[in-house]
């Protein structure tokens, strides 16, 4: 989210949607590829910053089983509403990290979707990459099978890219032993056919201005 789409007021209320605060903050938080300050969310939905911070803290009680916004005590969801110095962002609750575990390695689930793989390619070839530059490249947003391939544990975040702090995405030592690799060197030849850093970072930024004038 850059400055300037931030200023531009949305041409709806928090209200005008089911569920209201509550169900847009998911909707934000769903999608966002990095953690997002109540400054932020605020911001873009006009909305005041205490009364966002106040609704996070209520959905992040709720999902731990403590108490919904009426008072009434909740069951607690495999996900979490996790808060840290860089913002608000959904996380898997890591006491559940055995159900995913057995999911994802799963011989049916273990398989990977088209799209799954042409990303997969991508964060391959050209990595460190964002979110934004790979869904850039596909040409589709990406956000579910990034989220895929994380859970599969083939890619991992490293770092932050320096401009804009969006998260960076790698492989991980999985996807080399499952390559049947010994290092990224042992790759065949491809990165030829796929964009340059530079060109990247120019579909990158197409991209999020596409999405803030749609915004």
């Amino acid at each position: 989210m850059n400055d300037e789409s931030r200023a531009v007021l949305p041409e709806f209320t928090v209200d005008d949607f089911p569920g209201g605060l509550p169900a847009c903050l998911e909707a934000i938080l769903m999608v966002a590829d990095q953690p997002q300050t109540a400054e932020d969310i605020a911001r873009v939905l006009a909305v005041d910053v205490a009364t966002v911070e106040q609704a996070l803290q209520t959905l992040q009680a709720e999902y731990d089983g403590l108490s919904d916004a009426q008072g009434n005590k909740t069951r607690p969801r495999g996900f979490e509403l996790r808060h840290t110095a860089r913002g608000w962002q959904f996380a898997n609750r890591a006491v559940f990290e055995p159900v995913v575990s057995a999911f994802v390695t799963d011989g049916q689930t273990a398989r990977l979707s088209q799209a799954a793989l042409e990303a997969l390619a991508i964060v391959a070839y050209k990595q460190p990459v964002t979110r934004a530059q790979v869904a850039a490249i596909r040409g589709v947003n990406s956000d579910g099978v990034i989220r895929s391939l994380s859970i599969h544990g083939l890619i991992k975040e490293s770092g932050a890219d320096s401009e804009t702090r969006a998260a960076l995405l790698v492989t991980s030592e999985l996807f080399l032993e499952r390559m049947g690799l010994d290092s990224l060197e042992q790759l065949p030849s491809l990165a030829p056919f796929l964009p340059s850093a530079s060109e990247m970072t120019q579909l990158a930024r197409q991209t999020n201005e596409a999405e803030s004038s749609i915004e």
